[in-house]
């Protein structure tokens, strides 16, 4: 196989990074649990019953050296979603902070007094964030270029990515829950609906506002006003689909006062034609055609085009806020064949480690996003990503993208005082089983160092104050 260009520069970057990460190389071929626990990170696990097997740790300084503390380093485990390191650090060095996606509309024909005689076909390039404000961008564009009426069908094409069918429900059973929708070359508003829920001060009535545009939207709300505390409000309302109709029963805490409940409640062609129908409308369009799944044919005339932010935004939203189908959009555009496939893309993140003289034998790669119980990474591997991303051309871009202890993403209310609090740059995991962080942490001194803490225990939803402890232990150095 033919190396690109940018594999061949990554190869020249790793023969001079290559003596920095011997160092994580060899903490791996060690004794596992050469050093001793920090007792607080000790005796937190034991007040969580998790024994010191279920732990892996490496804390390596970015500068190099032998590893300050590494514990069960070279053992496989579950990362969870700290895995979207690999993805996002990947795509950085593989497709360059400035890459980005183009949504396409193209028609047979050009407008003819304002109306399109025959199908518009909307051509997804596997765009990330294409989101509700892109989506009606794109669809403004096509209106300002004098197109009022479409009298022949909006042909759906996704043929960029090619997929296996995809259950929503199969990894916890919540099929309606954003986290588990699949990728999708034309992911549109990330398959995603909005409504808001507002309990009645006087206790009474729960409103229910559908925020996000949906033609044909009913709601049905049989929901009741609760007493309890707000804490996981989420859990008390119990969404149900029925058509177009969102069924909400349980109950909604009076003290939760608003809050958001994104649902994903529908296929992706239903979805995207409740959207592009109402707001088409509001933009004063008619449409007299159906929505179907198809291939834009080669002599297709471009009409409209909406461009993704570039990769450097894109990684910050997957990281900060941990988006499982934005990393797993991301991934699938590693395979710089078409279609793109799960297969190709881990095909291709295997040839830039290789280039990269990364060695990650144990790495298991399943959705690129974490939100698995085949994916597997060590605590060495993970501090040798982090260690050649600290020397890369894109490590700024990637730390900014990670979330910073007590000040936002999945960290903002966690560590908030004390000496990580602004100074930590980690990606969390959690799944059930499963606790990971992994990252950036500068202590009193200005000393920089890599952190990688993961669990896999049956106990691990117990095992944040361990992973605290070790955070703690590092920065008071």
């Amino acid at each position: 196989m033919t190396r690109s260009p940018r594999l061949l520069d990554i190869g020249r970057f790793a023969r001079r990074s290559f003596l920095a990460l011997l160092p994580l190389f060899l903490a791996c071929v060690q004794a596992v649990g050469a050093a001793d626990l920090p007792s607080a990170v000790s005796n937190a696990l034991q007040q969580a019953n998790i024994p010191v097997r279920s732990i892996a740790i490496v804390v390596q300084a970015v500068d190099g050296g032998p590893p300050l503390l590494s514990h069960n380093a070279c053992q496989a485990m579950n990362p969870a979603s700290a895995m979207k390191l690999v993805t996002t650090y990947a795509a950085l060095e593989m497709l360059g902070p400035a890459h980005t996606w183009r949504t396409e509309v193209l028609a047979d024909a050009g407008p003819t007094n304002g109306r399109i005689n025959g199908n518009v076909y909307l051509r997804g390039g596997g765009d990330p964030k294409l989101t509700l404000e892109q989506f009606w961008l794109l669809l403004r564009q096509l209106r300002s270029h004098g197109v009022n009426e479409i009298s022949g069908d909006l042909v759906l094409d996704r043929s960029a990515f090619a997929l296996s069918p995809h259950d929503p429900g199969e990894f916890d059973n919540e099929p309606l829950r954003p986290y588990n929708a699949g990728p999708d070359a034309l992911l549109v508003n990330f398959k995603s609906l909005r409504l808001l829920l507002q309990a009645d001060p006087s206790g009474k009535t729960v409103k229910v506002i559908a925020e996000t545009p949906s033609d044909g939207l009913r709601i049905d709300n049989r929901l009741s006003v609760g007493r309890d505390a707000c804490g996981d409000w989420r859990e008390q309302v119990k969404p149900a689909v029925n058509g177009l109709t969102i069924e909400l029963s349980g109950t909604f805490p009076a003290a939760c006062g608003e809050r958001a409940l994104n649902l994903a409640p529908w296929t992706a062609d239903v979805q995207v034609e409740a959207l592009f129908r109402a707001l088409w409308r509001e933009l004063g369009g008619s449409f007299s055609g159906r929505v179907r799944e198809g291939r834009t044919p080669a002599g297709a005339r471009p009409l409209a085009l909406q461009e993704s932010p570039a990769l450097a935004e894109i990684v910050r939203d997957i990281n900060k806020y941990s988006n499982n189908v934005m990393a797993r959009q991301l991934f699938l555009s590693l395979d710089s064949e078409r279609p793109a496939t799960t297969d190709g893309a881990r095909r291709q993140v295997a040839a830039w480690l290789q280039a990269s003289g990364l060695q990650l034998p144990e790495l298991v790669l399943d959705n690129g996003s974490g939100l698995s119980r085949k994916a597997r990474v060590s605590a060495a591997g993970l501090a040798q990503l982090l260690s050649a991303a600290w020397q890369s051309p894109v490590m700024p871009e990637l730390i900014a993208s990670l979330p910073v202890a007590g000040v936002d993403g999945t960290l903002r209310k966690r560590l908030k005082n004390g000496p990580t609090a602004g100074r930590a740059h980690l990606k969390t995991g959690y799944l059930e089983g499963v606790r990971a962080i992994a990252g950036y942490l500068l202590d009193n001194s200005g000393k920089r160092w890599i952190v990688v803490g993961m669990i896999n225990d049956p106990n691990a939803r117990l095992g944040k104050p361990a992973l605290d402890a070790l955070l703690l232990w590092v920065a008071n150095r």
